[in-house]
């Protein structure tokens, strides 16, 4: 991969450990609302976007469930638990950022957070210096995992899309950057879903430090 001119990142659960706090607060929160959540639906919620997110909750749960409501009320414990447990890195995070910050390949972010709380959170954990673009689903048509976030990462970054990689942590994340036609590095988090994303990886790692070893 010595081609390779810009890395493409998504957050939570990739560089920063927060993946398992949201498989936490969305079943308090829509327990909030009076559903029920299961596991299994919290981790179809990784990194899905609008407007898959919203359809996915009225499929479970019906036509009135209120989810900007819910998402509201989502994001006030996610915060919480931020200050209670704060943010921490997944191993390995920081060294390849360095790594290719000293290799002057790019680097962004192609997340489903929104900016202000991307921009916060890498800011918290000493990363954002790194990054030469913030691209969030935020500011595309549709999120993961639909292409759009990945495509406009590239545009953004000004790289040819087959000198770019993107690094995913869940099913949705590969979808969309396998759509967008880019060599995608699988790193499971909280669960793995080997069966549901065969075929679209470019190479399955179990951390970063492993993807810095390979780079190199």
């Amino acid at each position: 991969m010595k081609d390779i001119k810009a890395v493409l990142f998504d957050l939570d659960g990739t560089l920063i450990d927060t993946e398992k706090y949201y498989q936490r607060v969305w079943p308090d929160a829509v327990a909030h609302f009076g559903y029920t959540m299961t596991k299994d639906m919290a981790l179809q919620l990784r990194s899905l976007g609008r407007p898959f997110a919203p359809a996915k909750f009225r499929e479970w749960f019906g036509d009135d469930f209120d989810y900007d409501e819910v998402r509201a009320y989502r994001k006030g414990l996610f915060e919480n638990l931020i200050k209670e447990e704060g943010l921490h890195l997944k191993p390995g995070a920081e060294e390849i950022l360095k790594w290719l910050k000293a290799n002057n390949i790019l680097i962004s972010t192609a997340t489903a957070t929104d900016e202000e709380r991307t921009t916060r959170y890498l800011e918290k954990v000493g990363l954002l210096g790194y990054f030469d673009k913030i691209c969030c689903a935020t500011q595309v048509k549709e999120g993961k995992p639909a292409p759009d976030i990945y495509l406009y990462a590239v545009e953004q970054v000004g790289v040819p899309k087959e000198k770019c990689i993107a690094v995913e942590d869940a099913p949705n994340g590969v979808r969309s950057a396998s759509a967008a036609g880019l060599r995608t590095i699988y790193i499971p988090d909280t669960h793995d879903d080997e069966e549901e994303v065969r075929g679209l990886y470019y190479k399955k790692l179990q951390s970063l430090t492993e993807l810095n070893d390979m780079l190199k």
